[in-house]
């Protein structure tokens, strides 16, 4: 492993993490994407991602093995704040604390940004259990909503999120933060709405459709069996087609006078219904 050390926010290296964290363009050209964060740099690794190099703030991080703690590695401390992480990263660069405080994401975290190589999946990678159960995002334009869904599918233990003709980047800082490391622990696919369509009806998976049109209330639904939920986008609902595939129709009770809620509120309400039907 090398290490450097990087005291200007002039440096190559200090820009492309920025344009990394910026850029989805940078971030699919260069195989590469940004972890922030030490809880979301464990999910990230215990999943087999290959961290590229490693940004180390000693001040936040700690300078000594207990505080600094690094993800899957062991430490050591070869002189007063400066510390060597052992482990398969090519590459670790300290930088001081103003520095760190100009290229972090977020305002509150632990001294430690990781550029990690890219990991894409398709539908054909995923395993699934004898009864799956899948989240389908049609069009999800938010990063906070899909984050937000990831956390619900990761603590209902979905096998998966398909995400169908996206208008995000999987690999988004904020969709990353907003799932709380979840992109890492949820097997996550992009693909289009044929594909997955087709995908799910040859693995007999159901087909039930989040819409208020022509809809049973969710309670009533069978979901113990293999079942995707299949939530469109709050503004529009979701596409034709996937209406026409649908298995059954399912609605929430909507008592106020606002007809829609947040998607990632209501897929968290629907994956909980599997969960409690299946545990009943």
């Amino acid at each position: 492993m090398r290490i450097e050390t990087i005291t200007s926010a002039q440096n190559p290296k200090i820009k492309n993490l920025l344009l990394l964290q910026e850029k989805s363009k940078a971030r699919r050209e260069q195989g590469l994407f940004v972890v922030e964060g030490r809880r979301e740099l464990e999910h990230c690794l215990e999943a087999g991602f290959r961290v590229r190099t490693l940004f180390v703030c000693p001040e936040l991080a700690g300078p000594t093995p207990e505080g600094v703690n690094l993800p899957g590695a062991k430490k050591k401390v070869d002189a007063p704040g400066r510390f060597t992480p052992s482990g398969d990263i090519p590459l670790l660069i300290e930088i001081p604390e103003a520095l760190y405080r100009k290229v972090a994401y977020r305002e509150s975290t632990e001294g430690i940004i990781a550029e990690v190589e890219r990991r894409d999946i398709g539908l054909e990678d995923l395993e699934l259990s004898e009864h799956p159960l899948v989240v389908v995002l049609e069009s999800v334009e938010k990063p906070g909503n899909l984050g937000a869904v990831l956390r619900s599918a990761d603590a209902a233990r979905a096998d998966a999120v398909v995400v169908c003709d996206p208008l995000t980047d999987l690999w988004n800082p904020n969709l990353i933060r907003a799932s709380l490391g979840g992109i890492f622990t949820v097997p996550t696919v992009c693909t289009t709405s044929e594909e997955a369509i087709a995908w799910l009806r040859a693995r007999g998976i159901r087909i039930l459709t989040a819409q208020l049109q022509d809809s049973s209330w969710y309670y009533d639904t069978d979901m113990t069996g293999g079942t995707a939920l299949v939530m469109g986008t709050e503004s529009t609902g979701l596409t034709q087609i996937w209406r026409d595939a649908a298995d059954a129709h399912i609605r929430i009770p909507m008592l106020g006078r606002l007809d829609s809620l947040n998607v990632s509120v209501s897929t968290a309400i629907l994956l909980f219904e599997a969960v409690r039907q299946r545990h009943a």
